[in-house]
C-alpha cells in the first residue's frame, strides 16, 4: 500500500493558512496600535489564577492603569483625529473577526 500526497491541494491550505494569519495577526496588531493612538489604552484588571500562572498586584495594576491614563493625556493628536483611529481600530478589529469566522465557514460549510 502507497500513499499518495496530492501536492496541489497541500499547497493550497498552507497558503491559506499563512493568508490568514498574517491577516489576523497584522489587523489585531494594527488594531490595538490605533486604539493606543486614539487615547484608549486597553488595561486588563487581574484575574485570579491558580498555580503556576503570575497575576499582578493591585499595585501593578493601578500603576498601569495610571500609566495608561498619562498616555492618554499625552496623546498629539486632535479629537478628530483620536474618533478617527478608534474607527480605524473597530474596523481592524472587524476585519479579525470576519477571518476567524470564514476560516471556520470553510472548516463547517463544504
Amino acid at each position: 500500500m502507497t500513499v499518495a500526497i496530492d501536492w496541489e491541494a497541500f499547497s493550497q491550505v498552507l497558503g491559506a493558512a499563512l493568508v490568514g494569519t498574517l491577516v489576523v495577526v497584522g489587523f489585531y496588531a494594527l488594531g490595538l496600535r490605533l486604539l493606543v493612538r486614539a487615547g484608549r489604552v486597553p488595561v486588563v484588571t487581574p484575574a485570579e489564577f491558580t498555580d503556576a500562572i503570575t497575576v499582578i498586584s493591585e499595585k501593578e495594576a493601578r500603576r498601569a492603569a495610571k500609566a495608561a491614563a498619562k498616555a492618554a493625556r499625552k496623546s498629539p493628536l486632535t479629537a478628530a483625529q483620536k474618533t478617527l483611529a478608534q474607527i480605524a481600530a473597530y474596523g481592524c478589529f472587524a476585519v479579525c473577526a470576519a477571518a476567524v469566522v470564514a476560516g471556520i465557514l470553510l472548516i463547517v460549510v463544504k
